[in-house]
């Protein structure tokens, strides 16, 4: 009797903790699936500059030798572009100040006397997001470039899985990203700086504008090994369009997954400096 008293009382903490967490995904499901005129709108914006976007970098194949830039065909291309203006949402890079705007008002105590970690309740509501992202914002804008241009459609087995886990990966690190770039507001009380920062800094370094592929290579692999940016948007859109053989498509995965793992970190330990200084003001 005593041993499956001992057993219930391991169990039932990991049990409550993947309950809540459950939980805290859900609420961020739901609330973002209340703004549908803003998911409308949003992915109406990401189809107009899809269009722009496909037609500059089937310029620049039209003029690259071979019609093969960085190795990417005229599908590849296609296909990086429409899968990235559907990843936008999901991955979230921008617009994300919330952390910041409670730390400056003072908000952030009441999730301080919270029984869940800031980080976890934060990054469970992201899921949600994502998850509810995914489902309404991804499939436009691919369904608009399948309907006017030649996209690449993937042959191998293992190329969906990859994606698939690839996304997730992408959007944990961006949410731990945002989460460092938010908390410096506990020392700086204004963090518009940093995220004005991140704002253009992750555009351009994590393969939105164009395809990192683009620039040297000796400059392509210190992004690469060097920073989480490339993981944000070049690694699933490198999977997904095939650009490499499967095991540098599990590799490019493999390297997002520590990029994950040190982000996350990161953010935890950020968050537990943060406390140990942090003044409410009025209190």
């Amino acid at each position: 009797m005593d041993a499956r008293v001992l057993t219930i009382s391991r169990i039932g903490p990991f049990r409550s903790s993947a309950t809540t967490f459950g939980v805290l995904v859900a609420s961020g499901f739901r609330r973002y699936s209340t703004y549908r005129q803003a998911t409308i709108a949003g992915s109406f914006t990401n189809i107009v500059f899809g269009f722009l976007r496909c037609y500059v970098l089937l310029a620049v194949a039209a003029g690259a030798v071979g019609q093969r830039p960085a190795g990417y065909d005229v599908e590849q291309l296609a296909t990086y572009v429409w899968v990235g203006q559907g990843l936008l949402a999901v991955i979230g890079m921008w617009g994300w100040t919330e952390l910041a705007e409670r730390i400056r008002t003072g908000d952030i105590a009441a999730d301080l006397l919270r029984p869940v970690s800031p980080v976890t309740s934060y990054l469970a509501a992201d899921l949600g997001r994502a998850l509810h992202a995914m489902l309404t914002r991804f499939g436009p804008p691919l369904v608009a470039g399948a309907i006017f241009f030649p996209l690449h459609v993937p042959s191998r087995w293992q190329t969906v899985p990859l994606f698939a886990v690839s996304v997730i990966l992408a959007v944990i690190i961006c949410f731990a990203c945002r989460y460092v770039v938010n908390a410096t507001a506990y020392w700086l009380q204004d963090a518009r700086g940093p995220i004005m920062l991140w704002t253009l800094g992750s555009g351009v370094l994590g393969g939105l504008y164009f395809p990192l592929r683009l620039l040297p290579d000796w400059a392509t692999v210190t992004l690469w090994l060097g920073t989480p940016l490339p993981s944000l948007l070049q690694a699933p859109l490198d999977v997904i369009t095939e650009r490499d053989g499967p095991a540098l498509q599990a590799g490019l995965v493999g390297v997002q997954a520590f990029w994950a793992v040190l982000t996350v970190s990161l953010a935890v330990l950020v968050q537990r400096r943060a406390e140990r200084r942090l003044v409410v003001q009025g209190g």
